[in-house]
């Protein structure tokens, strides 16, 4: 966070924030950016209308669970309930899917059938 870097900067202040803890919100008051780097790190990725099968937000690079058995088509397997599927990406045309790597293949997954950890 302290280094001259903007670039830098800004992901050092866009994840002090995303942490939220006690020492992150320390080091965030003793951040300093200029006003156009200010900006830029205000300036967060709208939300999205990607929500759980509880209404929950997703965002990408979250973590969601299986909460059905979903039978993976052209993959040959059957992804189980309860499977952790880490660093999902969000289906920008469609607020219904996101996708994931589960048994080390790239799928799409329908938000109602899973929930964020």
């Amino acid at each position: 966070m302290w280094t001259e870097d903007a670039a830098l900067q800004v992901y050092a202040a866009r994840t002090l924030k995303r942490l939220d803890t006690d020492w992150s919100r320390d080091l965030l008051e003793q951040l300093y950016l200029d006003d156009e780097t200010q900006i830029w790190a205000d300036n967060v990725a709208a939300p999205t209308d990607h929500k759980d099968s509880n209404g929950v937000p997703l965002s990408q690079g979250d973590t969601v669970v299986l909460i059905k058995d979903l039978p993976v088509k052209g993959g040959g397997f059957t992804a189980k309930r309860g499977t952790a599927v880490h660093r999902i990406s969000l289906v920008q045309d469609n607020p219904a899917h996101i996708e994931g790597r589960v048994e080390g293949q790239r799928i799409v997954i329908l938000t109602e059938f899973v929930k964020k950890r």
